[in-house]
């Protein structure tokens, strides 16, 4: 189960979505997360879905990799759809004690449950092609003009770089863990949730410790190499766009104007 999450990892592969300029993955992004909120018919989702798409495709990133990340935000995609059927008023469907389905809530739900998924698989595709120095670099320089509200933009994406690089690594050490206790007799399956939970504690004391022990490690390289923050640091990759870093953000421009016109 642990190893079925991918969020945060990178998928290695030679497509022409992996060697874009992170920048305008981020900007790419952007736009799409901000196309699947924007509407709520059939063919306001219609245009983002072929886009979604089109990048799964050119990625060449296997939709079991992709669909594996939906199984952290299953519970809470149930949840929502539950919540939006039962809850939002309408024409009444089916009645089962005060539990109302209605027609309204029905479509809500619908189109719930397919803005979450498509938000998770979107968001998650620029993780899955872009490797998280590479996401450092991309957001402290699209986000740099903030420095002049004093904003910490490298420390952020800094932050941000080393949490993307950790979750992997808590997964792994997480599955270590549990298979270690399943070997001591721990059952982690059966029961109800509460007693699922307290299963869990001797997997999460070892899990806390572990955390610590890497990002005390961490703190200490960084030091050791006397890292102080960003200024005057150069890259051994520096950002450059190229000619399909062009045509991707004339694209993406297309792509913005032609929501405008969805009705």
């Amino acid at each position: 189960m642990i190893r079925d999450i991918t969020i945060g990892q990178y998928y290695p592969s030679e497509s022409v979505i992996h060697r874009l300029d992170a920048r305008v993955k981020f900007i790419a992004t952007i736009a799409y997360v901000i196309a699947i909120f924007l509407f709520d018919t059939f063919w306001g989702f219609l245009p983002a879905a072929v886009w979604l798409l089109t990048i799964i495709i050119v990625s060449g990133i296997p939709f079991r990799f992709i669909l594996k990340g939906l199984k952290a935000v299953l519970f809470l995609l149930l949840f929502l759809v539950i919540f939006n059927a039962l809850m939002t008023p309408g024409e009444v469907l089916v009645q089962w004690w005060i539990f109302k389905i209605t027609d309204k809530g029905l479509t809500n739900a619908g189109f719930m449950a397919l803005r979450l998924s498509m938000l998770v698989i979107g968001s998650g595709m620029m993780t899955y092609t872009t490797t998280p120095s590479q996401l450092t670099s991309g957001m402290e320089s699209l986000f740099k003009p903030l420095g002049i509200f004093k904003v910490p933009v490298h420390e952020v994406a800094m932050m941000m770089s080393i949490a993307l690089r950790f979750i992997p690594i808590l997964l792994e050490e997480t599955d270590k863990i549990m298979k270690a206790q399943q070997a001591r007799g721990a059952d982690f399956e059966s029961g109800n949730i509460f007693r699922r939970a307290k299963a869990l504690i001797p997997v999460l004391v070892p899990l806390f410790v572990s955390a610590f022990r890497r990002a005390g490690e961490l703190a200490e390289a960084m030091e050791a190499r006397c890292y102080h923050g960003g200024k005057g640091r150069t890259k051994l990759h520096p950002l450059k766009f190229a000619a399909r870093d062009y045509i991707s953000l004339a694209l993406i421009i297309g792509f913005v104007v032609g929501m405008g016109f969805v009705p």
